[in-house]
């Protein structure tokens, strides 16, 4: 187990400490004499976990320490965080839960795509729009958490949700696009496969039926 993936799990260990700190409404902490209420708490845990998306990605990288387990939880935690931060928002109040819907419905419409066209044998890559989804996410979200606090901001927030709910639909056409391709272009190979294969029978029984043919009016020529 090395540091990029530790970091992908404790990401994971976040997302109920979130959920927790979000639900909790009267929670109050005092540190160092400042008060700290519970969305600003939230707030924290929030860019801690998003901070390791970043960080073992680049490790990872850096260090050459791209392994599977970490290929497959990375887009786990992030799904797995993003989806409990707004589904708690919706707990509280503070997102409708018609734009929670739209966006982890997205996530599951997508993952469901990839892993269909991974059965099939084919590779749905992640394109620049769903590269950029996760950043919006982690900024829509944490608009939302600080207008929690400071009600000024609470409409930008609400502004940034609306953007990040149509990017994710947008993508979501994109990713059905590519599968869509795929799989039609990949029926297509097949079909062109199975009459070629058939074509290539049929030849070959035809000749068959020619040299049996062939063979009887031997044995007849040849008999008295």
């Amino acid at each position: 187990m090395n540091l990029p993936n530790l970091l992908t799990l404790l990401r994971i260990f976040f997302v109920p400490l979130l959920v927790a700190a979000l639900v909790q409404e009267d929670l109050m902490i005092t540190m160092w004499g400042v008060i700290v209420t519970n969305d600003l708490l939230a707030l924290a845990i929030f860019l801690a976990a998003s901070a390791t998306d970043l960080l073992d990605g680049y490790l990872a990288r850096r260090w050459k320490q791209v392994t599977t387990v970490g290929t497959l939880l990375d887009p786990i935690a992030d799904k797995l965080l993003i989806s409990a931060a707004l589904i708690a928002l919706v707990q509280v109040r503070v997102v409708p839960a018609w734009i929670v819907i739209l966006i982890v419905g997205r996530e599951f419409a997508v993952t469901g795509l990839r892993s269909i066209a991974a059965t099939a044998g084919y590779t749905i890559r992640a394109s620049e729009l769903g590269k950029t989804k996760m950043l919006a996410q982690v900024i829509a979200v944490s608009i939302v958490l600080v207008g929690m606090h400071w009600r000024v901001l609470a409409p930008a927030a609400m502004v940034f949700m609306w953007c990040v709910a149509g990017v994710s639909i947008v993508s979501a056409v994109a990713y059905f696009r590519k599968f869509w391709r795929k799989v039609d272009d990949g029926i297509k190979r097949r079909r062109r496969l199975e009459l070629l294969l058939l074509e290539r029978e049929q030849k070959r029984e035809r000749f068959k039926a020619r040299r049996r043919a062939t063979r009887a009016l031997e044995r007849e020529e040849l008999e008295p």
